[in-house]
C-alpha cells in the first residue's frame, strides 16, 4: 500500500521516487522526493488526506509537493537517505509520529 511505504520512508529517512499525475502538466511525472507527512493540508479548504513531500527535482526549484492519494501511481523507497535539515526550517507539528531528533 502506498501510504504504508510512504510512512516507512518517513521513519527511516529514505528518499522516494514518486510517480504521479500532475494536473498542472496534464500528465504523469516522476520525481525524487523526501517524504514529509501524511494527512490533511493546512493550506487548502479541502481537508482530505494528502502525501506531503519535499520535491528536489521540480523545474521551479525545490519545494513542498502535496498530492492526493488518487494522483499517485507509485512510490518507490530509494537507498538514499535525507537529512530533515535540508527542508525543515519551521516549528514542526507533524501528523505522522517520527524520530527525527530536533526536527520531530
Amino acid at each position: 500500500m502506498l501510504k504504508n511505504s510512504f510512512i516507512q520512508a518517513i521513519s527511516s529517512k529514505h528518499r522516494i521516487r514518486v510517480t504521479f499525475y500532475s494536473k498542472e502538466d496534464g500528465g504523469i511525472i516522476i520525481r525524487k522526493c523526501a517524504p514529509m507527512d501524511y494527512g490533511p493540508s493546512r493550506r487548502t479548504k479541502d481537508k482530505s488526506d494528502r502525501f506531503h513531500m519535499w520535491d528536489y527535482e521540480s523545474d521551479k526549484g525545490p519545494h513542498t509537493l502535496s498530492l492526493k492519494p488518487e494522483q499517485i501511481h507509485n512510490i518507490e523507497i530509494l537507498d538514499e537517505t535525507f537529512d530533515p535539515s535540508e527542508f525543515v526550517d519551521w516549528d514542526t507539528d507533524w501528523l505522522v509520529p517520527r524520530d527525527w531528533g530536533q526536527y520531530s
